[in-house]
């Protein structure tokens, strides 16, 4: 992470950062039919919320709000066990549930209405600025950078935008400002071939930002925000439920609201094909994304794990995490997860095993007839996602070579052309897919 500008002294203390903790995640299913989005296991040995919590750490902001609604149990477990601080430290990631009370009795209605719902709780402390963050995208950024930018330039609203070539700028909401940062347009997923000729970043931001100017660039929200308090407390005196869908663009008129254009490496993990090629492009010889940055190292859950065991294998661009038992397999570009237990004969090829919550050690099985956790003997894996506590039996094969590209079986899914197979899965040995 490169050094970052000198803020006035005590901004980063006279900051919050709030963490949205998902929605339903309907489009990560069945990774969320447990959990929720920024729960999801990430690069074998963290969860998806480990990034936004790990840059607020690494830029210095340490006072730190995750909001949770659906399926939020395993994220609460998550971050109570991985983030504690001295009882002689301000610091806290403090946990805001979806609750009711006298004030409504309704679940967050969007990005929006979940900070309004909180602001009692925001505005106890004389925080200055709220830095408003995604639980489930992959990404690293010193948050001083964006501070400095937001305070040199007198903005009420600053946005992190990404740039993007024209066939991913219909996915996104696209912002459009000049070479000062000053948004003056918004367009939600724009398709139309006119409204994007319109909203391109022009020769001279390019320029600014030092891309080639004849370079097609289009502006992308990241999803991240920075609201001065005052700011943030009118824009939410409203109805309005979510923030990119509504009060930026009505912000966009009555603020000044400006661009923070981050041009490193940014995934929004909102797909399944999206998280399982985010994952895979960690075993890359060079990786878009790296964990191994001692400068801003990414903190998770400290589990205390043995050191994994290789009982003879051939392993290829394979990230194999802690505690692991690996015996004779043939293991290539995969990511294996925690207490992963694999099998003599097995074949492991682009696949994400997400491991195991615990050992299963020498207990009886439930059931004689149940496989125990792990990948069982002379398996062949390829193109899956294998959720945790899995139980895979002897001779399994698992492909999606010649199936549809999104189905629903009784004991596994395929979305986006991946096998995947949920959490406590159990596949009888002999079983193809």
């Amino acid at each position: 992470m490169p050094q970052s500008p000198a803020l006035p002294p005590g901004t980063t203390q006279r900051t919050l950062s709030i963490i949205m903790g998902g929605g339903a995640g309907t489009r990560l299913f069945p990774l969320t039919k447990d959990r929720s989005k920024p729960a999801v296991p990430l690069g074998g040995k963290y969860r998806l919320v480990d990034i936004p919590i790990s840059n607020c750490l690494n830029s210095g902001l340490r006072s730190i709000y995750v909001l949770t609604q659906f399926n939020s149990m395993s994220l609460h477990r998550h971050i109570q066990a991985s983030y504690k601080f001295d009882n002689f430290s301000r610091s806290f990631v403090d946990i805001l549930a979806a609750q009711q009370t006298p004030e409504g009795a309704q679940w967050y209605q969007g990005t929006a209405d979940a900070v309004r719902q909180n602001l009692r709780y925001f505005l106890e402390q004389p925080y200055d600025y709220f830095l408003i963050l995604s639980g489930d995208q992959l990404y690293r950024m010193d948050f001083r950078t964006l501070l400095h930018q937001h305070i040199r330039s007198g903005a009420e609203i600053t946005l992190a935008t990404t740039p993007v070539q024209r066939t991913a700028a219909t996915d996104f909401g696209i912002m459009l400002s000049g070479p000062d940062r000053r948004i003056t347009r918004f367009e939600e997923k724009p398709k139309e071939t006119a409204v994007l000729d319109e909203l391109k970043m022009d020769r001279e931001l390019l320029t600014s930002i030092e891309s080639n100017p004849d370079e097609e660039l289009f502006q992308a929200s990241m999803g991240i925000y920075v609201f001065n308090r005052q700011v943030l407390v009118d824009c939410l005196n409203s109805d309005l439920d979510d923030f990119g869908k509504h009060v930026i663009p009505r912000a966009i008129g009555e603020r000044h609201v400006n661009a923070f254009i981050f041009k490193g490496y940014w995934e929004d993990i909102g797909t399944i094909r999206a998280f399982y090629e985010a994952n895979l492009d960690l075993t890359n010889l060079v990786p878009n994304y790296s964990f191994f940055d001692a400068q801003a190292p990414i903190y998770t859950h400290p589990r205390f794990l043995p050191g994994s065991k290789i009982n003879g294998a051939t392993l290829r661009q394979a990230i194999i995490s802690d505690g692991c038992i690996i015996s004779d397999a043939h293991i290539e570009r995969s990511v294996i997860g925690v207490r992963s237990i694999i099998r003599s004969g097995a074949t492991i090829r682009n696949s994400v095993l997400m491991g195991g919550d615990h050992f299963e050690g020498a207990a009886p099985a439930k059931s004689p007839d149940l496989p125990p956790i792990g990948i069982g003997r002379n398996c062949v894996i390829d193109r899956a996602i294998i959720d945790k506590n899995a139980r895979i039996g002897d001779g399994v094969v698992i492909t999606p070579e010649g199936k549809e590209a999104n189905l629903d079986a009784p004991n596994y899914y395929i979305r986006d052309g991946i096998v995947v197979v949920p959490k406590d899965a159990v596949i009888p040995a002999g079983f193809w897919i």
